[in-house]
């Protein structure tokens, strides 16, 4: 199937080919041969909330401003119906300023944050998880064929994953559509990037799901939950607590999703088996960690 039509159903896709995003490098292989491969960028990028420097972030620098809008949108810095009146990112200094009608005073947020397990130390910020208290995600449906069709799609998408690896991706998803599809050095600044564009273009989460290729952690779990998305995928595997979490917000998790397999820790209620596992293709045994057979 040609790239455009595997991209088709994207509102915003990957970029493999961007200059910027990677580059190639130089060195030998195992055997002492000359070998040359696509290594991807990392880059600092510096968020400033109005006039107060908030966080420096390693990136590929894609999307800095959907990047520091959805940052500060899942870190609760960005208060309910708190208005962005403008976002500027210096490609020069590697900054991004958002601006809003509010006052910003997080100093004390800013002491108070939890490293987590996110690649590129991801943190949490102290009432990011109290935040929590507040959630009522809907109840929704969530169909096997669905993903099904949505695992097929991504796997097939081409990527910076697929060219040089060492990244993550996150994709929003309505249905069986994928919608929007951002990598990055770390999962939490994808997922982040996808915050950051629902906001700023309006996306409504009520109906949407949430596909990562990383671990199912208690951020990722989190920060899909503040989010207000009701069902988080992925083909990696759990944690205790990302788990735990889960369950207590009434979040659908789904994991270990490799051909016909997955798992469901959380939301079975809301799972909706309607696929025919018979014409669902299955990927070999030696593909599938033992943790993950039944």
């Amino acid at each position: 199937m040609a790239r455009l039509e595997i991209t088709d159903d994207y509102l915003i896709a990957p970029n493999p080919d961007h200059p910027r995003l990677s580059r190639s490098v130089q060195g030998t292989d195992e055997a002492g041969n000359p070998a040359e491969i696509s290594v991807v960028e990392e880059r600092p990028l510096t968020i400033f909330l109005n006039g107060q420097e908030i966080v420096t972030a390693m990136t590929i620098g894609d999307y800095p401003e959907y990047l520091a809008v959805g940052f500060l949108k899942n870190q609760g810095m960005l208060a309910e119906g708190e208005t962005v009146t403008g976002v500027q990112f210096d490609e020069e200094i590697e900054t991004v300023v958002v601006r809003t009608d509010g006052t910003t005073r997080h100093e004390e947020k800013l002491r108070k944050k939890t490293r987590t397990s996110g690649c590129a130390v991801g943190t949490v910020f102290g009432d990011m998880m109290e935040g929590l208290k507040d959630v009522s995600l809907p109840r929704a449906d969530l169909r096997t064929s669905w993903l099904y069709a949505l695992s097929n799609k991504i796997n097939r998408t081409p990527s910076l994953y697929l060219t040089a690896g060492a990244i993550h991706g996150t994709v929003l998803c309505q249905q069986d559509r994928p919608l929007c599809y951002m990598e990055d050095v770390g999962r939490h600044n994808a997922v982040d990037k996808i915050a950051g564009w629902m906001h700023s273009e309006g996306i409504p989460a009520h109906d949407k799901i949430l596909y990562t290729t990383g671990r199912l952690t208690s951020e990722m779990v989190i920060k899909t939950a503040l989010m207000g998305i009701p069902a988080l995928v992925s083909r990696s595997g759990f944690t205790a607590w990302g788990v735990e979490i889960a369950q207590e917000v009434g979040l659908t998790l789904v994991g270990r999703l490799r051909g016909r397999r997955f798992v469901c820790l959380s939301g079975e209620d809301r799972l909706v088996r309607d696929a025919e596992l018979d014409r669902v293709a299955d990927e070999p045994a030696k593909n599938v960690r033992k943790g993950a057979r039944p």
